[in-house]
């Protein structure tokens, strides 16, 4: 019989729940209401400033269809906004208002805070491994 507790799949899910957890947890209690994916849409938005909301979905590893959503409740929190592209007339460039750069300079603190809290189990010499492991396994092409 397979043992749930050494599957891969049910190990990852069960660190996203805790790394969710303690985001949530942790960004709540700063005052910042803001998601994971929030975070990750607004900190590529700041590398890549124009950017649509497909490569956006892309960048951030999420589907884009549900990233509709994620944009729109940050548009209407007024941290980002939505313009026609100069590049292509039928998108809309996106970009953090000055709001939303304020915003994000202000949360990210927190969120690099709690990184170490995820990972509480292991040393920093076993962080270290986890994550290099972890990104040249997301990095395997599907």
């Amino acid at each position: 019989m397979l043992e749930l507790h050494t599957m891969a799949g049910h190990l990852i899910r069960r660190l996203n729940q805790i790394s969710t957890s303690v985001f949530q947890k942790h960004v709540k209690a700063a005052g910042y209401p803001m998601t994971s994916v929030q975070f990750a849409a607004m900190s590529a938005l700041q590398a890549n400033p124009g950017i649509d909301q497909i490569t956006l979905a892309g960048m951030i590893a999420y589907d884009k269809v549900t990233i509709g959503g994620v944009v729109e409740r940050l548009e209407k929190k007024g941290l980002i906004n939505r313009e026609r592209s100069e590049k292509d007339r039928r998108a809309k460039a996106i970009k953090l208002t000055r709001q939303g750069e304020d915003f994000l300079k202000a949360v990210t603190p927190v969120v690099v805070k709690l990184q170490d809290q995820i990972l509480s189990g292991l040393d920093q010499e076993e962080k270290e491994q986890f994550l290099q492991l972890a990104a040249k396994a997301t990095a395997v092409k599907q």
